[in-house]
Formats: structure tokens, sequence, C-alpha cells
């Protein structure tokens, strides 16, 4: 009788157990909010007029999307090695697709925005912020991901006070439409990658363009002439929450670009050209209200979740092609 009761209390203990991991998984499993870049930049200031000094807008969102990363609902979660989190898989995709856009963008600003030509010299503290982002994110000791992150966060805060008052050093930020070109050149790259991935869900055969307008060009590998790609299963949701994460750090980052280099776009009539794109990225944003990402064959009778945000990511990386071609013009 009581090796029956033992065992009744171990199991109901691990089921209660079981129940409240899963309780605490669905909450940390809750993406942050959009938030206002005009609002929240202006809250970080200490003098309004700290705002209208370039670059003072993009570090800080840069900044203010790192943090999210680090310190929202359930903190950083990729390299958790413990229950719940060790369980999870859609949050640490969605950190992982956030964390290759601040990648990018800290990438942008040591070699380019931060420079005004090729053969001046790299900004100190960018120079230690864009390695600690490039740290794996799936460290959890020696050193963890989260400490890389923030002393990444604290020398881009470093780099910041510097714009704001030019006795702490020699740091600059330049508004050029060049300089502007190159980074969105990177982001296409990122938004075809993530649209190619999603499109895949359904499985299609693609022909091999890789050398398509080089007649003479060659490969390392030979490759066939067409392929069927196709996602695994396990993959379908990954892959979803990764480009969620992703658009919604581009979101930011591209509000941050509309206000920082507002007299450019404007020169370039292209302006018009970056709300359409931040418009596409908004609508990847909204609700899911299916429990799982659901999967359906083509024009089937279910929703194919993957295919309607590879749609928007699509949309968003054609308007941004254009985009990059309007720069481009004298």
């Amino acid at each position: 009788m009581k090796a029956n009761i033992n065992t009744k209390s171990i199991s109901g203990i691990i089921l209660l157990l079981v129940f409240i991991f899963w309780l605490i998984g669905v909450f940390w499993s809750v993406e942050p909010d959009t938030f206002d870049v005009k609002q929240r930049v202006a809250a970080t200031a200490a003098n309004q007029t700290h705002v209208d000094i370039p670059g003072y807008t993009v570090t800080s969102t840069l900044i203010l999307v790192s943090e999210t990363l680090l310190d929202k609902t359930g903190g950083y979660l990729s390299n958790d090695v413990t229950p719940p989190g060790v369980f999870l898989d859609n949050m640490p995709a969605w950190e992982y697709g956030a964390l290759e856009m601040v990648r990018d963008l800290s990438l942008a600003m040591r070699k380019d925005f931060s420079r005004s030509q090729s053969q001046s010299i790299e900004n100190p503290n960018l120079m230690k912020a864009q390695p600690e982002f490039n740290v794996n994110n799936r460290n959890w000791a020696l050193p963890s991901a989260e400490s890389s992150y923030r002393k990444g966060i604290k020398n881009l805060l470093q780099y910041r006070n510097e714009l704001v008052d030019p006795t702490l050093g020699e740091s600059q930020f330049y508004t050029r439409s060049d300089n502007l070109r190159d980074w969105l050149k990177q982001v296409e790259k990122r938004l075809g990658s993530y649209s190619q991935r999603l499109s895949a869900s359904v499985g299609s055969a693609k022909v091999n363009t890789d050398l398509a307008g080089q007649r003479n060009a060659k490969q390392s590998t030979p490759v066939v002439s067409e392929r069927v790609l196709k996602t695994s299963w396990w993959k379908l949701d990954d892959n979803f929450y990764e480009a969620r994460g992703a658009t919604w750090a581009l979101l930011h980052f591209l509000k941050a670009v509309e206000i920082e280099f507002a007299d450019v776009l404007e020169d370039k009539n292209a302006l018009v050209s970056l709300r359409q794109i931040i418009r596409e990225l908004e609508a990847t944003q909204q609700t899911v209200w299916s429990p799982m990402i659901l999967n359906g064959d083509g024009f089937g009778m279910m929703a194919n979740h993957s295919l309607v945000m590879a749609n928007y990511i699509s949309r968003a990386n054609a308007a941004l092609i254009e985009l990059t071609e309007l720069l481009n013009q004298g």
C-alpha cells in the first residue's frame, strides 16, 4: 500500500512539474511587442538636442533592440540548459533571427556608417562592440552569450556618448547614401534567404540559376540543373519564428533609418519606398492566432503560415531592391 501511495505521489508531482513548466514555457514564448522608435529614443536622451545628432537614433535603436533580446519575458533563452527553457525552440529561433539583424547592423556601423572613406580609422568602441555580438548564441559559459552581448551594448553606449559629447572622443556617424546602400544590400540577402526557406515549406522545383548572366563564370562544385527543395517538418516552425524575429528587429532599424536619413531619402525621392518596406514588415508581426504553425499544401484546405510570411518578406525585399537602386542614382 505504501509503495502504491508513493508511486502515485511521485507521478502526481511529476505531472504537476510538467504542467508548471508548460505554463512557464508558454509565458516565456510570448514575443515582444513592437515599440515606437521615435518615442523610445527620445526617452533615452538626456538632452532633447541629442536626438538631432547624426547617429543617435540608429545607435539607440540598435541598443534598444539588443536589450530587448536579453531582457524580454523569460530573458535570453537560446543557451538555457535547464527546464523549461531547454525544451523551447520557437523563442530561441526568434532570438537568433533578431540577433542576425543586430550583427549585420553592428558590422555596418563599424565598417561604413562611422567611417568617412575606406582609408579612415575604425571607431575603437565599435571595434569592440561588433565582435561581442558574434559570440555563439548557444554559449552558456566562458563566456556566456548574454555577458558578451551586454559588453557589446556597453561599447555601443560609449560610442553614443561620444557622439553627443565631442570632448569624449572623435566618434562620427555619416548619413551618406552609399553607407546606407551597402547595409541594405546585406539586408537584401538576408530577406532573400528567409523567403526561399519559407517558400520551401511546401516543396518546389528550383532551377539552378547560380551562374545566370555570367557566361564564363565557374563554381567550385558541380550541381544538378534542377532540384526539389522542401523544408523538414521539424524545421517549419523554427524557420517561421527565425524570420519573424529578424523582421521584428529590421522593422525597428528601418524606422530609425527613416528618421536618421530623412534628408538623404528625400533627396533621392526614396522616402516613400522605405515606408512601403516598413508597411510590409509590419504585416509580418501580425498576431498568429493558431496554437501551432500550420503547413497546408499550396491551395489546400489548411493555411500555410510559412507561405504567408514568405509573401510579406518577398514584397519587402522587392521594394528594398528598388530602394537601393534609387540610392545608387546620382
